[in-house]
């Protein structure tokens, strides 16, 4: 009987050595296996500094516009690879600035355009578009000593093409009288007529002599 007492205290004895040495054995694996994992921080003020540090990263990813890239590269090619800075760019826009001005006065005609002849002169004062014709503003003065007649269909109109063009006139007189006043007309040409000319040529004479030669030419009317 004491024997079978002593048996069973022994085999309780190493079951419960055993189950102690197993959870010992089964706590140190899992500890190991958790090593570098940590629990997640879920305080709101921690999430907030995160939400800023992840904003701030973003902002400063920057992504460039591909049409100032090429604008850019072109600019560097024209400038003979020099990267043009603004300062360089300002001084250059100047530079064009003032080269097209220059390009525009010449091409401005300057006005009035004189002929004269024996004390007899023919000024273009202006010209002009209005409506479906081009307008020459002139007028006629006469210093002479004789007054002159005229016979407006013997105005010669060409182009720059050498296209005679037909031309009319109004308010300018049959007979200029030698008092040194100036008569202001119109000369009007249809623009029609006026295909790809961009320079017109003018030529008077009196009537009946046809002594006088007033001419002008290059009178740019684009």
């Amino acid at each position: 009987m004491n024997s079978s007492i002593v048996l069973t205290l022994s085999l309780l004895t190493l079951m419960f050595g055993a189950g102690l040495s197993s959870a010992s054995w089964g706590f140190r694996l899992g500890r190991e296996a958790l090593k570098g994992i940590t629990q997640p921080d879920t305080r709101p003020t921690n999430n907030l500094a995160g939400a800023r540090d992840n904003s701030s990263r973003q902002e400063g990813l920057v992504f460039l516009e591909e049409e100032k890239v090429i604008a850019s590269v072109k600019n560097i090619i024209r400038n003979g690879g020099v990267v043009e800075d603004k300062t360089t760019k300002k001084d250059s826009q100047k530079k064009q600035a003032k080269v097209e001005s220059a390009e525009e006065n010449q091409s401005q005609q300057s006005f009035p355009i004189v002929s004269s002849d024996a004390g007899v002169a023919l000024e273009v004062n202006d010209v002009r578009r209005w409506g479906n014709s081009l307008v020459l503003d002139v007028n006629l003065k006469n210093d002479g000593d004789r007054s002159v007649r005229f016979l407006y269909s013997f105005l010669n109109v060409t182009d720059d093409q050498g296209r005679s063009l037909s031309a009319s006139t109004e308010d300018l007189p049959g007979e200029l009288p030698p008092n040194g006043r100036r008569y202001y007309g119109i000369i009007t040409i249809p623009i029609a007529l006026l295909d790809n000319a961009k320079q017109l040529s003018l030529e008077l004479t009196d009537y009946p002599d046809q002594k006088l030669d007033l001419k002008m030419s290059k009178i740019k009317i684009d």
